[in-house]
């Protein structure tokens, strides 16, 4: 049977006229979906519940979890700053469910990938900081936020040796498309940033005591299908879900 990974979706709350408009909506980009089952599991959209009860719940039904990108921002309060920068906030639905679930997997050990604010949910989830916005806090002559499309690449990153990264790669260096203003300021204790880009801005963490928990800056679902390294990310969350299913959905001889 194939793994069952949990992914978070994106949310509209009326303030979305790309999204629903008016309506609140939930949303998820196909391409998330497409690379779950073109690396053999079977995608699950979770609802955006706030009791911890119903998040153990919603994760004790899964074998792996994706934590997606998205268009706004966590709110700086949950990392203990104030706001400087005037981006779009995301939904405290989302927020809560995406930060919940993020220290509830951590503690499991549930196979979890994270991408782009996924990455940074892991982050905030298990006490990290963010940069507000690279542009204004950061210095740097690259662009993180390119005007062009992220199935091109737009910098290269350089993966820490021995690495959970590493591994799944095989490579000290790969090009990777950008599509964040944000990025990892202080990882927490229980993560450690596994690649870098040449401006030093953090492009992945893991956490060292966890079987597979893996954030990533860049959107490896837009590349997997032309970029073989890409795609590697995924299988592996899908191999790590697999070890981790329980008995009860083996199916029997």
């Amino acid at each position: 049977m194939k793994p069952i990974i949990g992914i978070t979706p994106d949310y509209n709350g009326g303030d979305r006229e790309d999204m629903g408009g008016k309506e609140p909506t939930y949303f998820l980009r196909a391409r998330y979906v497409q690379a779950i089952e073109d690396a053999g599991g079977l995608p699950v959209l979770f609802p955006l519940v706030t009791n911890v009860r119903q998040q153990k719940q919603l994760l004790a039904q899964v074998d792996g979890l994706l934590v997606t990108g998205s268009g706004s921002d966590l709110a700086p309060e949950l990392y203990g700053e104030r706001k400087e920068v005037p981006f779009r906030q995301m939904s405290p639905l989302r927020s809560n469910l995406e930060l919940g679930i993020s220290k509830l997997a951590y503690k499991s050990h549930l196979p979890t990938l994270g991408i782009c604010g996924g990455m940074q949910s892991l982050t905030v989830a298990l006490g990290g900081t963010l940069i507000q916005d690279i542009a204004v806090q950061h210095s740097t002559a690259i662009d993180h936020l390119p005007s062009w499309s992220a199935t091109k690449k737009a910098h290269s990153i350089t993966i820490t040796p021995r690495s959970l990264l590493h591994r799944i790669v095989g490579k000290p260096k790969i090009q990777v498309n950008s599509s964040h203003h944000q990025s990892v300021k202080k990882t927490p204790t229980r993560l450690v940033a596994s690649a870098v880009a040449p401006d030093g801005v953090i492009e992945a963490v893991e956490a060292p005591d966890h079987p597979f928990l893996l954030g990533v800056q860049w959107h490896p679902e837009f590349l997997y299908r032309h970029d073989p390294i890409q795609k590697k990310l995924f299988q592996a969350l899908i191999k790590s879900a697999k070890s981790h299913a329980r008995p009860s959905r083996t199916p029997s001889a």
